[in-house]
Protein backbone atom coordinates (compact mmCIF):
# COMPACT_ATOMS: atom_id res chain seq x y z
CA UNK A 1 0.00 0.00 0.00
CA UNK A 2 1.15 3.52 -0.69
CA UNK A 3 1.56 5.83 2.29
CA UNK A 4 0.98 9.58 2.51
CA UNK A 5 4.68 10.06 3.19
CA UNK A 6 5.63 8.33 -0.06
CA UNK A 7 3.21 10.44 -2.07
CA UNK A 8 4.34 13.69 -0.48
CA UNK A 9 7.99 13.35 -1.47
CA UNK A 10 9.45 15.68 -4.06
CA UNK A 11 9.56 12.88 -6.62
CA UNK A 12 5.80 12.37 -6.47
CA UNK A 13 3.75 14.17 -9.09
CA UNK A 14 0.09 13.90 -7.96
CA UNK A 15 0.41 16.05 -4.85
CA UNK A 16 2.56 18.57 -6.71
CA UNK A 17 -0.24 19.50 -9.08
CA UNK A 18 -0.20 16.96 -11.93
CA UNK A 19 -3.70 15.64 -12.52
CA UNK A 20 -4.56 11.99 -12.12
CA UNK A 21 -7.17 10.45 -14.37
CA UNK A 22 -9.31 9.48 -11.35
CA UNK A 23 -9.33 9.79 -7.58
CA UNK A 24 -11.58 7.30 -5.80
CA UNK A 25 -12.67 8.45 -2.32
CA UNK A 26 -13.29 5.42 -0.12
CA UNK A 27 -11.60 2.00 0.01
CA UNK A 28 -14.63 -0.14 0.84
CA UNK A 29 -16.02 -2.77 -1.49
CA UNK A 30 -17.45 -0.22 -3.93
CA UNK A 31 -14.25 1.81 -4.18
CA UNK A 32 -12.08 -1.29 -4.60
CA UNK A 33 -14.41 -2.79 -7.21
CA UNK A 34 -14.26 0.29 -9.39
CA UNK A 35 -10.49 0.53 -8.77
CA UNK A 36 -10.06 -2.99 -10.15
CA UNK A 37 -11.69 -1.96 -13.42
CA UNK A 38 -9.72 1.30 -13.56
CA UNK A 39 -6.55 -0.79 -13.23
CA UNK A 40 -7.72 -3.04 -16.06
CA UNK A 41 -8.35 0.05 -18.20
CA UNK A 42 -4.84 1.37 -17.57
CA UNK A 43 -5.92 4.67 -16.02
CA UNK A 44 -3.80 6.68 -13.62
CA UNK A 45 -5.69 6.71 -10.33
CA UNK A 46 -5.51 6.63 -6.55
CA UNK A 47 -7.91 5.38 -3.90
CA UNK A 48 -7.87 7.44 -0.71
CA UNK A 49 -9.34 6.44 2.64
CA UNK A 50 -9.32 8.01 6.10
CA UNK A 51 -8.85 4.69 7.91
CA UNK A 52 -5.53 3.06 8.73
CA UNK A 53 -6.52 -0.31 7.22
CA UNK A 54 -8.54 -1.47 4.25
CA UNK A 55 -11.86 -2.86 5.48
CA UNK A 56 -12.04 -0.74 8.63
CA UNK A 57 -15.75 -0.02 8.18
CA UNK A 58 -16.36 -3.76 8.55
CA UNK A 59 -13.90 -4.16 11.43
CA UNK A 60 -15.83 -1.52 13.37
CA UNK A 61 -19.14 -3.41 13.34
CA UNK A 62 -20.31 -5.63 16.20
CA UNK A 63 -18.30 -8.80 16.73
CA UNK A 64 -20.96 -11.37 15.81
CA UNK A 65 -22.21 -9.66 12.66
CA UNK A 66 -22.53 -11.98 9.68
CA UNK A 67 -23.61 -11.29 6.12
CA UNK A 68 -27.05 -12.23 4.86
CA UNK A 69 -25.56 -13.18 1.52
CA UNK A 70 -23.82 -16.58 1.38
CA UNK A 71 -20.18 -16.65 0.34
CA UNK A 72 -20.81 -17.67 -3.27
CA UNK A 73 -22.59 -14.35 -3.82
CA UNK A 74 -19.94 -12.17 -2.13
CA UNK A 75 -17.29 -12.04 -4.85
CA UNK A 76 -15.61 -8.86 -6.00
CA UNK A 77 -14.44 -8.52 -9.63
CA UNK A 78 -11.77 -11.10 -10.40
CA UNK A 79 -11.75 -12.78 -6.98
CA UNK A 80 -14.19 -15.16 -5.31
CA UNK A 81 -14.89 -14.89 -1.60
CA UNK A 82 -12.61 -17.43 0.18
CA UNK A 83 -15.28 -19.38 2.06
CA UNK A 84 -17.44 -22.44 1.34
CA UNK A 85 -20.73 -21.96 -0.49
CA UNK A 86 -23.80 -21.47 1.69
CA UNK A 87 -21.76 -20.19 4.61
CA UNK A 88 -22.25 -16.66 5.89
CA UNK A 89 -19.03 -14.65 6.31
CA UNK A 90 -18.41 -12.60 9.41
CA UNK A 91 -17.63 -8.90 9.30
CA UNK A 92 -13.99 -9.65 10.18
CA UNK A 93 -13.76 -12.09 7.28
CA UNK A 94 -15.15 -9.45 4.92
CA UNK A 95 -12.58 -6.94 6.14
CA UNK A 96 -9.75 -9.43 5.61
CA UNK A 97 -11.09 -10.22 2.14
CA UNK A 98 -11.05 -6.55 1.15
CA UNK A 99 -7.48 -6.21 2.43
CA UNK A 100 -6.38 -9.30 0.48
CA UNK A 101 -8.19 -8.03 -2.61
CA UNK A 102 -6.40 -4.69 -2.62
CA UNK A 103 -3.07 -6.44 -2.12
CA UNK A 104 -3.60 -9.11 -4.79
CA UNK A 105 -4.43 -6.60 -7.51
CA UNK A 106 -1.90 -4.03 -6.28
CA UNK A 107 -4.54 -1.33 -6.04
CA UNK A 108 -2.96 2.04 -5.14
CA UNK A 109 -4.70 2.78 -1.83
CA UNK A 110 -3.60 5.79 0.17
CA UNK A 111 -4.56 5.16 3.82
CA UNK A 112 -4.76 7.58 6.76
CA UNK A 113 -5.81 10.22 4.25
CA UNK A 114 -9.03 12.04 5.06
CA UNK A 115 -10.62 14.16 2.36
CA UNK A 116 -11.47 17.50 3.93
CA UNK A 117 -12.83 19.27 0.86
CA UNK A 118 -13.63 18.50 -2.75
CA UNK A 119 -13.69 21.44 -5.14
CA UNK A 120 -14.05 21.98 -8.85
CA UNK A 121 -10.88 23.64 -10.11
CA UNK A 122 -11.26 24.76 -13.73
CA UNK A 123 -11.32 21.55 -15.82
CA UNK A 124 -10.28 19.31 -12.94
CA UNK A 125 -10.99 18.60 -9.28
CA UNK A 126 -8.98 19.57 -6.23
CA UNK A 127 -9.19 16.85 -3.59
CA UNK A 128 -7.94 18.45 -0.39
CA UNK A 129 -6.73 16.00 2.24
CA UNK A 130 -5.04 16.15 5.63
CA UNK A 131 -1.75 15.46 3.80
CA UNK A 132 -2.04 17.74 0.80
CA UNK A 133 -4.07 18.23 -2.36
CA UNK A 134 -4.60 15.76 -5.16
CA UNK A 135 -5.70 16.94 -8.60
CA UNK A 136 -7.82 14.71 -10.80
CA UNK A 137 -9.81 14.99 -13.98
CA UNK A 138 -12.49 12.72 -12.52
CA UNK A 139 -13.58 11.75 -8.99
CA UNK A 140 -15.55 8.77 -7.73
CA UNK A 141 -17.19 9.16 -4.32
CA UNK A 142 -17.31 5.69 -2.76
CA UNK A 143 -17.92 6.58 0.88
CA UNK A 144 -21.00 4.36 1.17
CA UNK A 145 -24.46 4.97 2.62
CA UNK A 146 -23.53 4.50 6.31
CA UNK A 147 -21.66 7.62 7.37
CA UNK A 148 -23.21 9.50 10.30
CA UNK A 149 -25.15 7.61 13.02
CA UNK A 150 -28.62 9.01 13.68
CA UNK A 151 -30.60 8.95 16.92
CA UNK A 152 -34.11 10.45 17.22
CA UNK A 153 -34.76 13.69 19.08
CA UNK A 154 -36.39 11.78 21.93
CA UNK A 155 -32.92 10.59 22.96
CA UNK A 156 -32.22 14.02 24.42
CA UNK A 157 -34.75 13.34 27.18
CA UNK A 158 -32.70 10.56 28.77
CA UNK A 159 -30.71 11.39 31.87
CA UNK A 160 -27.01 10.90 32.38
CA UNK A 161 -27.64 7.72 34.34
CA UNK A 162 -28.81 5.91 31.21
CA UNK A 163 -26.04 4.83 28.89
CA UNK A 164 -26.77 5.48 25.22
CA UNK A 165 -25.09 3.64 22.35
CA UNK A 166 -25.74 3.69 18.65
CA UNK A 167 -25.60 0.36 16.85
CA UNK A 168 -22.42 1.69 15.22
CA UNK A 169 -20.77 1.70 18.67
CA UNK A 170 -22.07 -1.66 19.87
CA UNK A 171 -19.54 -4.53 19.84
CA UNK A 172 -20.71 -7.36 22.16
CA UNK A 173 -22.80 -8.06 25.30
CA UNK A 174 -19.79 -7.65 27.62
CA UNK A 175 -19.76 -3.98 26.64
CA UNK A 176 -23.26 -3.45 28.05
CA UNK A 177 -23.72 -2.88 31.79
CA UNK A 178 -25.99 -5.22 33.77
CA UNK A 179 -29.64 -4.20 33.85
CA UNK A 180 -32.52 -3.77 31.41
CA UNK A 181 -31.69 -2.82 27.83
CA UNK A 182 -33.94 -1.13 25.29
CA UNK A 183 -33.04 -1.57 21.63
CA UNK A 184 -34.80 0.96 19.41
CA UNK A 185 -35.31 -0.02 15.79
CA UNK A 186 -36.51 -3.36 14.40
CA UNK A 187 -34.44 -3.53 11.23
CA UNK A 188 -31.76 -6.13 10.70
CA UNK A 189 -29.27 -4.54 13.09
CA UNK A 190 -31.75 -3.96 15.90
CA UNK A 191 -33.08 -7.50 15.77
CA UNK A 192 -29.66 -9.12 15.69
CA UNK A 193 -28.38 -7.03 18.59
CA UNK A 194 -31.52 -7.61 20.68
CA UNK A 195 -31.33 -11.36 20.07
CA UNK A 196 -27.68 -11.51 21.07
CA UNK A 197 -28.22 -9.45 24.24
CA UNK A 198 -31.21 -11.54 25.31
CA UNK A 199 -28.86 -14.29 26.52
CA UNK A 200 -27.41 -12.02 29.19
CA UNK A 201 -29.80 -9.10 29.66
CA UNK A 202 -33.49 -8.25 29.99
CA UNK A 203 -34.15 -6.76 26.55
CA UNK A 204 -37.02 -4.76 25.09
CA UNK A 205 -37.14 -4.12 21.34
CA UNK A 206 -39.04 -1.02 20.23
CA UNK A 207 -40.75 -1.66 16.89
CA UNK A 208 -42.03 1.32 14.94
CA UNK A 209 -43.07 0.58 11.36
CA UNK A 210 -42.46 -3.12 10.86
CA UNK A 211 -40.52 -3.66 7.63
CA UNK A 212 -41.11 -6.40 5.13
CA UNK A 213 -39.51 -9.64 6.29
CA UNK A 214 -38.28 -12.72 4.43
CA UNK A 215 -36.72 -15.92 5.79
CA UNK A 216 -33.03 -16.60 5.21
CA UNK A 217 -33.84 -19.94 3.56
CA UNK A 218 -36.88 -21.24 1.70
CA UNK A 219 -37.45 -24.78 0.41
CA UNK A 220 -33.83 -25.68 1.08
CA UNK A 221 -32.41 -22.70 -0.83
CA UNK A 222 -30.96 -19.44 0.41
CA UNK A 223 -33.10 -16.35 -0.11
CA UNK A 224 -30.57 -14.86 -2.52
CA UNK A 225 -30.80 -17.94 -4.74
CA UNK A 226 -34.49 -17.17 -5.12
CA UNK A 227 -33.93 -13.43 -5.61
CA UNK A 228 -31.47 -14.11 -8.40
CA UNK A 229 -33.60 -16.82 -9.98
CA UNK A 230 -36.58 -14.46 -10.01
CA UNK A 231 -34.29 -11.64 -11.26
CA UNK A 232 -35.45 -9.32 -8.50
CA UNK A 233 -31.93 -8.14 -7.70
CA UNK A 234 -31.48 -7.03 -11.30
CA UNK A 235 -34.59 -4.87 -11.52
CA UNK A 236 -33.57 -1.29 -12.22
CA UNK A 237 -34.52 1.45 -9.79
CA UNK A 238 -37.06 2.96 -12.18
CA UNK A 239 -38.93 -0.31 -12.82
CA UNK A 240 -42.41 -0.91 -11.42
CA UNK A 241 -41.24 -3.82 -9.26
CA UNK A 242 -38.34 -1.78 -7.88
CA UNK A 243 -40.61 1.15 -7.01
CA UNK A 244 -42.82 -1.21 -5.02
CA UNK A 245 -39.81 -2.72 -3.25
CA UNK A 246 -38.43 0.70 -2.36
CA UNK A 247 -41.80 1.90 -1.06
CA UNK A 248 -41.79 -0.95 1.47
CA UNK A 249 -38.50 0.20 2.96
CA UNK A 250 -35.56 -1.90 4.11
CA UNK A 251 -35.93 -5.65 3.93
CA UNK A 252 -35.45 -7.70 7.10
CA UNK A 253 -33.88 -11.10 6.47
CA UNK A 254 -34.30 -13.74 9.15
CA UNK A 255 -34.66 -12.94 12.90
CA UNK A 256 -38.49 -13.06 12.95
CA UNK A 257 -40.13 -11.39 15.93
CA UNK A 258 -41.43 -14.78 17.07
CA UNK A 259 -37.86 -16.02 17.39
CA UNK A 260 -36.98 -12.98 19.45
CA UNK A 261 -39.97 -13.54 21.73
CA UNK A 262 -38.94 -17.16 22.23
CA UNK A 263 -35.48 -15.89 23.25
CA UNK A 264 -37.06 -13.67 25.90
CA UNK A 265 -37.05 -10.33 24.10
CA UNK A 266 -40.01 -8.10 24.98
CA UNK A 267 -41.47 -6.77 21.74
CA UNK A 268 -42.73 -3.24 22.37
CA UNK A 269 -44.40 -0.65 20.22
CA UNK A 270 -42.71 2.56 19.08
CA UNK A 271 -40.71 4.45 21.72
CA UNK A 272 -42.51 7.78 22.09
CA UNK A 273 -40.94 9.49 25.11
CA UNK A 274 -37.86 9.52 27.31
CA UNK A 275 -37.72 11.34 30.62
CA UNK A 276 -34.73 10.92 32.89
CA UNK A 277 -34.35 7.21 33.55
CA UNK A 278 -37.68 6.14 32.02
CA UNK A 279 -38.78 5.44 28.47
CA UNK A 280 -42.39 5.18 27.33
CA UNK A 281 -43.73 3.17 24.42
CA UNK A 282 -46.77 3.92 22.27
CA UNK A 283 -48.94 1.55 24.33
CA UNK A 284 -47.96 3.51 27.50
CA UNK A 285 -45.77 0.71 28.86
CA UNK A 286 -42.78 2.17 30.65
CA UNK A 287 -39.29 0.73 31.22
CA UNK A 288 -36.32 2.01 33.23
CA UNK A 289 -33.32 0.85 31.20
CA UNK A 290 -29.69 0.95 32.16
CA UNK A 291 -28.76 1.12 28.48
CA UNK A 292 -30.52 2.24 25.31
CA UNK A 293 -29.14 1.13 21.95
CA UNK A 294 -30.29 3.18 18.98
CA UNK A 295 -30.46 0.95 15.91
CA UNK A 296 -31.97 3.87 14.04
CA UNK A 297 -29.78 4.10 11.00
CA UNK A 298 -27.42 6.57 9.42
CA UNK A 299 -27.52 9.64 7.25
CA UNK A 300 -25.17 10.66 4.48
CA UNK A 301 -22.70 13.48 5.06
CA UNK A 302 -21.44 15.26 1.98
CA UNK A 303 -20.69 18.56 3.67
CA UNK A 304 -17.08 18.23 2.51
CA UNK A 305 -18.15 18.45 -1.15
CA UNK A 306 -17.89 22.14 -1.97
CA UNK A 307 -19.70 21.87 -5.30
CA UNK A 308 -23.25 23.25 -5.57
CA UNK A 309 -26.21 21.12 -6.57
CA UNK A 310 -24.79 17.69 -5.72
CA UNK A 311 -26.40 16.66 -2.43
CA UNK A 312 -29.91 17.45 -1.18
CA UNK A 313 -31.91 16.38 1.85
CA UNK A 314 -33.20 13.48 -0.26
CA UNK A 315 -29.67 12.33 -1.15
CA UNK A 316 -27.40 12.67 -4.15
CA UNK A 317 -28.74 13.85 -7.48
CA UNK A 318 -27.42 11.38 -10.04
CA UNK A 319 -28.24 9.13 -12.98
CA UNK A 320 -26.72 5.71 -12.36
CA UNK A 321 -23.98 7.38 -10.33
CA UNK A 322 -23.26 10.18 -12.79
CA UNK A 323 -23.95 13.68 -11.51
CA UNK A 324 -24.65 16.90 -13.39
CA UNK A 325 -21.04 17.96 -12.74
CA UNK A 326 -18.87 16.48 -15.51
CA UNK A 327 -16.37 14.05 -14.03
CA UNK A 328 -18.00 13.68 -10.60
CA UNK A 329 -19.54 10.26 -10.01
CA UNK A 330 -20.72 8.03 -7.14
CA UNK A 331 -20.59 4.28 -6.52
CA UNK A 332 -22.19 2.06 -3.86
CA UNK A 333 -25.37 4.03 -3.23
CA UNK A 334 -28.56 2.14 -2.30
CA UNK A 335 -30.59 1.59 -5.45
CA UNK A 336 -27.96 3.41 -7.51
CA UNK A 337 -29.07 1.20 -10.37
CA UNK A 338 -30.52 -1.99 -8.83
CA UNK A 339 -31.26 -3.50 -5.42
CA UNK A 340 -27.73 -4.93 -5.42
CA UNK A 341 -25.95 -1.61 -5.94
CA UNK A 342 -24.90 -1.29 -2.29
CA UNK A 343 -24.32 -5.00 -1.60
CA UNK A 344 -20.86 -6.55 -1.38
CA UNK A 345 -21.21 -9.20 -4.06
CA UNK A 346 -23.40 -7.22 -6.44
CA UNK A 347 -21.69 -3.81 -6.63
CA UNK A 348 -19.35 -5.27 -9.27
CA UNK A 349 -21.91 -4.69 -12.02
CA UNK A 350 -22.17 -0.97 -11.27
CA UNK A 351 -18.39 -0.80 -10.88
CA UNK A 352 -17.76 -2.29 -14.33
CA UNK A 353 -20.28 0.03 -15.96
CA UNK A 354 -19.02 3.16 -14.18
CA UNK A 355 -15.37 2.35 -14.88
CA UNK A 356 -16.23 2.01 -18.57
CA UNK A 357 -17.77 5.48 -18.46
CA UNK A 358 -14.69 6.88 -16.71
CA UNK A 359 -12.31 5.22 -19.17
CA UNK A 360 -14.24 6.60 -22.15
CA UNK A 361 -14.18 10.09 -20.67
CA UNK A 362 -10.43 9.82 -20.01
CA UNK A 363 -9.80 8.76 -23.60
CA UNK A 364 -11.87 11.68 -24.89
CA UNK A 365 -9.95 14.12 -22.70
CA UNK A 366 -6.64 12.94 -24.11
CA UNK A 367 -7.65 13.36 -27.77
Amino acid sequence: MLTPTELLTDETAPLRGDALDVVVIGAGQAGLAVAYHLRQAGLGFLVVDAADRVGSAWRNRWDSLTLFTPAQYDALPGMAFPAPADTYPTAAEVADHLQAYATRFELPVLLNTRVTCLERDSDRFAVHTNHGTLHARQVVVATGPFQTPVAPDVSAGLGSGVRQLHSAEYRNPAQVDPGPVVVVGAGNSGRQIALELAATHDVSLAVGTEPMQLPQRMLGRDLFWWLLRLRLLNKTADSRVARRMRARGDLVIGSPLGELRDAGVHIRRRLTAADGDTVTFADQIQVRPGTVIWATGFRSDYSWIDIPGIATEQGVEHDRGITQVPGLTFIGLPWQHTRGSALLGFVKDDAAWLAGHLAAAATTART
